[in-house]
């Protein structure tokens, strides 16, 4: 293990907007996630999304009751996980190209949420193989639980 991946497995950090943009390929209006507030090495992390009305999906879900969609939800548990992973590739000396989504399992969503909530996503790593990587992931508004799924992604690597 590199010097670098010593020292990030064995302290707790953060990613901000510019470190994810670095970390992940996804941009607006697709970036879910905006800020990391708690990572763990690659065990688990805390990402947030402040949900807003200015969204390009409050246009059509729905106009007269805007719903943040739950595959939304679901791909911003997907990134937060997969901004991790990279973060915890890259302080072993090796660059992600891509992350493949790979399986939802046991997906529910239990509220709706809506403009103007800040979404939590709670992710805690299951297990990993090689470049495969399985999550369990909350999604949680205001400490309720809004929606929960495992996943997991492939990372391919340079």
């Amino acid at each position: 293990m590199s010097e670098a991946a010593r020292e990030t497995s064995t302290e707790l950090g953060i990613a901000d907007i510019q470190t994810l943009l670095e970390l992940l390929p996804h941009r607006y209006p697709f970036l879910m996630v905006d800020r990391i507030v708690e990572i763990d090495r690659d065990e688990s992390c805390v990402g947030i999304k402040n949900v807003t009305a200015n969204e390009p999906q409050f246009m059509g879900h729905f106009p007269d009751m805007p719903v943040f969609p739950g595959v939304l939800l679901i791909e911003g548990m997907a990134q937060t996980a997969g901004a991790i992973c990279c973060r915890h590739i890259r302080a072993d000396g090796r660059n992600t190209k891509q992350v493949f989504f790979m399986t939802i399992d046991k997906c529910k969503f239990r509220k709706p949420v809506t403009p103007g909530d800040q979404v939590r996503f709670h992710m805690t790593k299951l297990n990993q193989r090689r470049t495969m990587w399985w999550f369990r992931g909350e999604a949680r508004v205001d400490g309720t639980l809004v929606a929960e799924a495992e996943i997991s992604a492939m990372l391919v690597t340079e």
